[in-house]
């Protein structure tokens, strides 16, 4: 069932003033936005200890803001708009992250291609890329000491097609990560079956292109993680429902299929697509999101092979997981169900990695995004 607010409610909400107490972090939403339900970006406290999420607070008023990355420093915000300007492109912008949670907005650039819907940085927080999924390009920005965002240093096309004549007739950059060591970045493509490697130049922020690893034609690779020795990395298929595992060599950047299973459990009828790959920070757990199935998948990593074994699927108490989050401390599991209007709170078993609703659950208008904001 979709949640519904009136609009008095959400007045209500969006001008209340709701700090985040002492001991907890803070977690910003990204949405999709409709009058009288979203208007923009929304944040909330979390207390670590009981996985309770507190009130949940509009911080800045932005048209669909589907994603979202924060500075290693805490201080800064990034957030795509799926929007269109005249020339089609749509908008990424940059805030300042205020001690209320508010969001103080620095400036906006253009996303140097169509439908942007994924935005990373690298571990230095200097540059930031974005992937636009309807124009079928990635592009990159240098990130000034205010947060400001530099006018796009590249913009690359991908070309190309697959061999789904209904979604693959083009390319669709779904995603862009950064290497934990920042050297080189890697965008998967769901309309041509590819994950294209960029190397970094680490003075401009430019990205150039340096390989390509072809998945299965008919996947649709859509979102990518590495764990966090940056040894292994994992492209989980939108239209296939698969995981597929790489070796990946550090010094060249270079993947290697060593793996591919179902993000379903064992004897499922295939249903829905897939959403968002999450590595564990232990580097001992993967979890992946299913739409459809509305369930979260959990494998345990193998520690020196990188293979995945399969563990179990956990319904999210809601509908539709598009992107989900790993605390910081490991402890919880954050899932965000665009269609149920919710985002639920799941513990993580530091032995099994297996995960258990906490029975906590807040309401946010069309989330698709969670991020925490890093500890000091």
């Amino acid at each position: 069932m979709k949640f519904r607010f009136s609009l008095f409610s959400l007045l209500a909400l969006t001008l209340s003033h709701s700090p985040v107490p002492a001991g907890e972090s803070r977690v910003y939403f990204g949405t999709y936005t409709k009058a009288g339900e979203s208007q923009g970006i929304y944040h909330a406290g979390f207390d670590d200890a009981t996985g309770k999420l507190g009130g949940v607070v509009l911080a800045a008023e932005l048209k669909n803001p589907s994603f979202l990355a924060i500075a290693p420093s805490g201080k800064t915000l990034y957030a795509v708009s799926e929007v269109a300007d005249e020339n089609g492109e749509g908008q990424v912008s940059a805030f300042r992250i205020l001690e209320s949670g508010k969001l103080d907005l620095i400036n906006q650039v253009r996303s140097g291609g169509g439908g942007p819907c994924f935005v990373a940085l690298t571990p230095d927080g200097k540059t930031l890329a974005v992937a636009n999924y309807g124009g079928g390009s990635v592009a990159s920005y240098r990130i000034a000491d205010d947060g400001a965002l530099s006018a796009p240093v590249s913009v690359i096309q991908h070309t190309g097609s697959s061999v789904d004549p209904n979604r693959q007739k083009a390319p669709h950059a779904h995603s862009i990560n950064f290497s934990p060591d920042g050297r080189h970045a890697y965008a998967a493509d769901l309309g041509t079956d590819r994950v294209y490697r960029y190397a970094v130049d680490p003075a401009t922020g430019g990205l150039s292109a340096s390989g390509e690893t072809v998945i299965t034609p008919g996947s649709g690779p859509r979102h990518f993680a590495f764990r966090p020795d940056g040894a292994y990395a994992y492209v989980i298929n939108e239209m296939t429902l698969r995981m597929t595992a790489f070796r990946v060599d550090k010094a060249s950047g270079e993947l290697s299929e060593i793996q591919s299973l179902s993000t379903l459990p064992p004897g499922t009828e295939k249903i829905g697509s897939t959403a968002e790959v999450v590595a564990h920070p232990s580097g001992r757990f993967l979890y992946g999101s299913n739409r459809g199935h509305d369930s979260i998948v959990a494998y345990a990593i193998d520690g020196a092979g990188g293979q995945l074994r399969y563990l179990e699927n956990e319904p999210i108490r809601g509908k539709v997981p598009r992107n989900f989050v790993v605390s910081p401390s490991g402890k919880w599991l954050l899932a965000a169900g665009q269609q149920s209007g919710t985002v639920t709170v799941f513990a993580i078993d530091d032995a099994s990695g297996e995960l258990t609703y906490a029975d906590s659950e807040a309401k946010v208008w069309s989330p698709v995004c969670i991020r925490f904001v890093p500890a000091p």
